[in-house]
């Protein structure tokens, strides 16, 4: 039998308008993690999904050669047949059934023609433990975070017994210990004989694991690298992944004028009556205008609930205590359209989930959250609309045929773009960035960085909370680090390091 499992041979796929891949061949050896990197856009999820029958035969042009013959895979079913398994980015969990539920969703185990459920629940017992999950497989799967419910999926993928198994930014939404946990597994999978594609914006990790690492860019292969016959270089991927060559990720600030404190949060306390407990304490913060001000901690230190609070928005939960203080006027803020009113725009985590409408194009997208401004009379002045949306495509470099595309059909580079636009026409004073890069190639994170260099520039001050600490340390000014819902330290540029940040984490009140 050939060495390789996968062969991807001329495989070319055309959206209307678009050719998304472009006689992309692509190989991945038997045994191996061969992670697949390029920019947004590059063709790397329309590849997967033309292999996993998403996109099924005869919707693109070559041939998928798996296990030595030639496949003509209808749909998801087929390549499942065959041992082939893929995970998305966003999880396919049902959050109301339990875990032994959600394995084998779609496959149960029956017993003429009822469902076996003692079955069910030994065999999701097998495949947990080979993800290292000791959880009540009884338990509804909500009950877990993200990082368990991404193990949860891989045990699902593991119950059809696969063999090639393809993961789509499997770390983009978990922390740092997970992602570490996660990457183990894959590695002790490799060791089961399970084959792992993996897309990956994160660069360090993908050298960390990969032995083969192959980049596309504008929906063409441009190389294969094989990592096992010695270490490639970062700055080596990047090159091929963009075309060009970038120096420093995080691009120097040309013009510094930091003024003085223009917003302020005093004692700013939150109680959560669903868990019983305070979810923030007596949180105090500053920024300056025109600083950048990161925000850091592990996954449950309360950073997107102090975001959302200071916008108005808090589901679930209420402000006991505190005050929030801009420009030396003291806010009482009780909802979003209050908060944009004041000058405080929020751009969420979650651009597919909240931060935008899939459906609809970019104009309508970077328009909504401001119609105000366009309205004449009691009708939106359309001609003025699109000439916002037009000055926000060029201005920020939106890629995308016309302002009439739908935000859907974006790169999630030039998605988070678009969401960017939508809060930039508000003309926020302070403008609160949560995980503004998650998910988003290395050009395309640039591109953001320089915008935000440029908009503080401008005057505008942000607050950014990441969850990836070289991305805090690289851009803020300033920063401040969050525990348990409370500031456990505060740090200038010159003395953060990512041991003191860290102590700070995991610091108790």
């Amino acid at each position: 039998m050939s060495d390789f499992i996968l062969q991807m041979k001329n495989i070319t796929k055309t959206f209307p308008g678009v050719r998304a891949l472009d006689n992309v061949n692509f190989d991945v050896k038997r045994g191996e993690i061969h992670c697949l990197v390029g920019e947004n856009g590059a063709g790397k999820s329309t590849l997967m999904k033309v292999l996993s029958g998403v996109y099924g035969y005869g919707t693109y042009d070559g041939d998928i050669v798996y296990n030595g013959e030639v496949q003509h895979f209808k749909g998801i079913a087929d390549s499942e047949e065959k041992g082939i398994g893929i995970i998305y980015q966003e999880l396919a969990l049902i959050p109301e059934l339990s875990v032994y539920e959600n394995i084998f969703f779609g496959h149960e185990i029956m017993n003429g023609k009822v469902i076996d459920w003692n079955e069910t629940i030994r065999r999701s017992g097998e495949v947990l433990k080979k993800v290292r999950l000791d959880i009540d497989p009884s338990a509804k799967v909500k009950n877990f975070g993200v990082g368990t419910q991404q193990l949860i999926e891989i045990a699902k993928a593991l119950s059809k017994n696969v063999k090639l198994l393809i993961l789509d930014e499997p770390t983009a939404s978990l922390n740092e210990d997970d992602s570490q946990n996660l990457l183990e597994i894959i590695r002790e999978l490799k060791e089961q004989g399970v084959t792992c594609i993996m897309i990956s914006h994160k660069l360090k990790e993908v050298t960390a694991i990969a032995d083969t690492i192959t980049v596309l860019r504008d929906g063409a292969t441009i190389c294969s690298m094989d990592v096992t016959a010695g270490k490639i270089d970062e700055n080596e991927i990047i090159r091929n992944m963009v075309g060009r060559e970038i120096t420093n990720i995080y691009p120097e600030r040309e013009n510094k004028n930091i003024g003085d404190v223009i917003f302020e949060i005093k004692d700013w306390t939150a109680y959560d009556p669903r868990k019983g407990r305070e979810i923030l304490h007596h949180v105090n913060i500053n920024v300056r205008k025109g600083e950048i001000v990161g925000l850091q901690g592990l996954m449950g230190a309360g950073r997107t609930e102090l975001a959302l609070s200071i916008f108005g928005n808090t589901p679930g939960y209420r402000i006991t205590e505190g005050e929030i203080c801009l420009e030396g006027k003291s806010l009482q803020i009780k909802n979003p359209r209050q908060s944009i009113s004041d000058g405080i725009a929020y751009v969420s985590e979650d651009r597919k989930g909240n931060g935008l409408i899939l459906i609809q194009d970019i104009k309508y997208n970077n328009t909504i959250a401001n119609l105000q401004e366009l309205v004449q009379g009691v009708v939106i002045n359309e001609n003025e609309e699109i000439k916002v949306a037009n000055y926000y495509k060029d201005s920020i470099n939106i890629k995308a045929p016309s302002i009439e595309q739908k935000v859907g059909n974006l790169s999630g580079g030039n998605q988070q773009k678009v969401q960017l636009a939508k809060w930039m026409f508000v003309h926020p004073k302070i403008l609160i960035l949560d995980e503004p890069t998650r998910g988003i190639d290395v050009g395309a994170k640039y591109e953001i960085y320089s915008l935000m260099n440029r908009l503080v520039e401008e005057g505008m001050s942000i607050i950014m909370i990441s969850s990836e600490l070289s991305e805090v340390l690289g851009m803020s000014d300033r920063l401040y680090v969050m525990s348990e819902g409370t500031i456990t330290g505060e740090l200038t540029r010159e003395e953060a390091t990512e041991e003191k940040v860290m102590a700070l984490a995991i610091k108790s009140e």
